[in-house]
């Protein structure tokens, strides 16, 4: 699979890190992009990311890369996590950062894009985006942990998140709890 990973500047590095970790670079060529808010926010919160080796990694700015064009074919686009100003500029339209004309061509494709917001509550602004994003084929995946599996750590409750979008792109997580099964 080819993967594009963005990171905006909301709440919860957490779940980028752990998605980073889930996916093996050498079986998917997966590409991670930074917006300026988003290195800030992973500073404050887990310190320093941990890149696997083999993730190519890209500066916002930078539009010389070839998942911002339609002839470019990638499977899916996960913004993780997605604050509510990058949700607001892709139902806009506006396509002036990688991420966002990543984001533009995964929808006018009909390629998977999954974005992960975290904030809470939400405004009729946020509700409308929302809206706007699904009608044009984006997938919400609000970061909404479970609890059946009684997590024990921070980590395995953000994995039950992280376990939810490995199902959207269809990878397979063999540590993954299922409705139903003992928890582990």
């Amino acid at each position: 699979m080819k993967l594009v990973i963005a990171t905006t500047g909301a709440s919860g590095a957490i779940y980028l890190q752990r998605l980073l970790r889930a996916i093996d670079p050498a079986a998917h060529e997966v590409h991670l992009i930074f917006s300026a808010p988003a290195r800030q926010v992973i500073a404050e919160e887990i310190g320093t990311l941990e890149v696997p080796a083999g993730v190519h990694q890209h500066d916002d700015r930078d539009m010389n890369v070839p998942f911002v064009s339609g002839s470019a074919r990638f499977d899916a686009m996960v913004i993780v996590p997605c604050s509510m100003g990058t949700m607001g500029r892709i139902a806009a339209g506006t396509s002036d950062s990688v991420i966002l004309r990543a984001a533009d061509v995964f929808l006018k494709e009909r390629r998977k894009l999954i974005l992960v917001p975290r904030e809470t509550p939400w405004n009729l602004i946020h509700v409308r985006n929302a809206a706007t994003l699904i009608e044009a084929g984006a997938v919400l995946l609000p970061a909404n942990p479970s609890f059946y599996s009684k997590p024990q750590t921070v980590e395995a409750v953000a994995d039950t998140v992280v376990s939810r979008l490995l199902d959207q792109l269809g990878i397979e997580n063999p540590g993954a709890y299922r409705w139903g099964e003992s928890a582990k």
